[in-house]
């Protein structure tokens, strides 16, 4: 787990108070740590001040350079995934990269090739360089948003602060919590998802994906580095198979990059067990045997209710690729006791709602996980770029003209009070949320409607629901110190599929056909073309019980800041009510135990918000 804060003023001389900011310096750090295996360092100069906490001990951090008498620096949270190009290239230019880090290589790429050096990188990263001597800064957030970097500027004395967390903006005098309408909305509307950019906080930001934040002495300036282009797919349909198969297979291996131990997590599904098998064949030509987990709920056998969104359980199918894989396998179980716990976790991890236990479950995996390795693949991402989900192929989904995960606002509206409902105009926002996202799509003039469709599918995926997941997968992980890497969120993989006719990639109506037919001969034929089933969640009683319990005590508690939004009748009416499953109100898996869970998530984190009551 890795985060970098800090601040930024081209005029101000933080030196003068060097102790006071370097206090602060040294807060940011700390309310970002942890796991007690994390190494803090700071630097404060005349017009910055940076912070940054890392895992490994061999990195030093910031990395300075000088290039033509002007010194810049550099703070960095992430990994390249193309350091050996990148290395190769800058050598051309006889740069001194030989035995370069990550962040050496990426800051001597910025004077190399100036600002716009970051479409060249393939990796996770949220990067912040300074120009000394031009007294400039720079804030970089990755691809497609995997490492947070968000940023506010301070009401008194108009510095920029940023921070891996939102809870490192609030160590720097003056930065406050304060809800707006839009925030709510934000929470309530949109939420667990969350518009690109938004930091829900007023005043409070975040770098978008493919962004870079530039702040000079005469202003900032957001500005994308990277965009996806919109071109004709001249490939034949097995030309296409090939080179899909060709970039999983090297995303893996660029992924399993480092010394520490790596590991999988192993559903049974296509997408787990395909990043499974090549991560499994590249180690065994090592001599070297990989390690997968497995993820479930105490009693699972005994409660689980099949439905159209989770047709079936995955222990079957684990078993049956860890006998394939010959995998040192564990098999990790949550009881409905840790799952309500983590509810709290999940919102420290986050600084906002989350999930609910979909989220706080993985948390509490990673930290099982974490206890042996360093690094874990996933198969994340897999069903936003092949079209897994229901959304791509059913056209009741298709011709709504709102986010497809979220195409009814009713069940987030039953438990509102009517009064806060009126206030938040919920119906307008979503919609101009959505039109707003549209309104960027890279699209070409010469496509069909149904081209159209689809691309607005994609679009929308890789921009929304892509987000969430990324987030989701990374906030759990670097709670305990877990590096989870997603290697079908490879920038190749996604600007190569962009471009691919719905026609190859689901043909004769196979749902993630060329992913399947990529994945031929790696994996058993049974799992290949195994029904999608998602991520788990419990259907155990005692769960529903749990929150039961836990709600009413927020409803019984005059306190509670949640009781500010939700009509205590309406959810008492919802508590006695038989539990609907298989309607989610959110993607896959949120219904209606979760409903009770994210709203268990919105009271604890306004009670973590600093002064919450003046908040809101």
């Amino acid at each position: 787990m890795s985060s970098i804060s800090g601040f930024f003023h081209p005029t101000q001389n933080f030196q003068e108070k060097g102790i006071f900011y370097r206090s602060i310096l040294e807060k940011m750090n700390q309310v970002q740590k942890h796991t007690d295996s994390v190494h803090s360092s700071v630097y404060l100069d005349i017009h910055c001040g940076l912070a940054c906490n890392q895992t490994d001990l061999a990195l030093c951090q910031p990395y300075f350079c000088r290039r033509s008498g002007n010194l810049y620096a550099i703070i960095l949270d992430g990994v390249l995934y193309n350091a050996e190009e990148i290395r190769q290239d800058l050598s051309v230019w006889n740069v001194s990269v030989a035995d370069a880090d990550d962040a050496e290589l990426i800051l001597k790429s910025f004077l190399q090739y100036g600002p716009d050096f970051a479409s060249r990188l393939n990796g996770v990263f949220s990067i912040a360089i300074f120009d000394f001597s031009g007294k400039e800064c720079y804030l970089y957030r990755d691809f497609f948003g995997t490492k947070p970097l968000f940023y506010t500027t301070s009401p008194s004395d108009h510095t920029t602060v940023f921070s891996s967390e939102i809870k490192g903006l609030f160590c720097y005098p003056e930065v406050t919590a304060k809800l707006t309408t839009e925030s709510l909305n934000e929470i309530f509307s949109l939420g667990p998802a969350r518009t690109p950019g938004s930091g829900v906080f007023d005043g409070i930001f975040e770098v978008p994906p493919a962004h870079c934040l530039v702040i000079t002495p005469y202003g900032k300036q957001l500005k994308p580095y990277w965009t996806l282009s919109c071109h004709p797919h001249e490939d034949d349909d097995q030309t296409t198979i090939e080179k899909t198969a060709f970039l999983i297979q090297d995303a893996v291996e660029r992924q399993m990059k480092g010394t520490a131990p790596i590991c999988t997590f192993l559903s049974g599904g296509v997408d787990s067990s395909l990043i499974s098998a090549l991560c499994a064949q590249i180690l065994r030509k090592k001599g070297e045997r990989l390690t997968t987990f497995s993820f479930d709920f105490s009693e699972s056998e005994k409660y689980f209710q099949s439905n159209s969104f989770q047709p079936s359980l995955d222990r079957p199918y684990v078993d049956q690729m860890v006998a394939f894989l010959n995998s040192d396998h564990r098999y990790l179980e949550c009881s409905q006791e840790m799952l309500a716990q983590k509810l709290t976790d999940s919102v420290r991890a986050h600084d906002l709602p989350a999930m609910a236990d979909v989220d706080s479950s993985l948390l509490y995996f990673c930290s099982l996980v974490s206890h042996t390795h360093t690094i874990a693949l996933t198969g994340e991402c897999a069903d936003e770029i092949f079209g897994g989900y229901p959304w791509f192929h059913k056209k009741e989904y298709q011709n709504v003209n709102t986010f497809p995960w979220t195409m009814d606002l009713k069940p987030r509206q039953i438990l509102l009070r009517e009064d806060f409902l009126e206030s938040l105009h919920m119906e307008s926002y979503v919609q101009n949320a959505y039109e707003t996202s549209l309104s960027k799509m890279p699209i070409s003039s010469s496509e069909s409607e149904a081209q159209i469709r689809q691309y607005k599918i994609f679009w929308l995926n890789l921009s929304w629901f892509m987000q969430t997941l990324l987030n989701r997968m990374d906030r759990a992980a670097r709670y305990s110190g877990l590096d989870a890497r997603v290697p079908f969120a490879d920038r190749r993989i996604v600007e190569y599929l962009f471009q691919v006719p719905w026609e190859i990639k689901a043909k004769d109506g196979i749902v993630k056909r060329l992913l399947r037919e990529a994945g031929r001969g790696l994996i058993p034929e049974e799992i290949l073309f195994r029904k999608k089933s998602p991520y788990p969640k419990t259907y155990h009683p005692e769960y529903e019980h749990i929150l039961k319990q836990k709600m009413t005590a927020i409803l019984e508690d005059s306190s509670s800041p949640v009781l500010a939004f939700i009509d205590p009748v309406k959810v008492k009416t919802f508590l006695a009510s038989p539990s609907d499953y298989g309607k989610p109100w959110y993607g896959q898996l949120m219904a209606g135990p979760q409903m009770i869970a994210y709203l268990i998530q919105v009271n604890e984190w306004l009670k973590m918000i600093p002064s919450y009551s003046e908040a809101l």
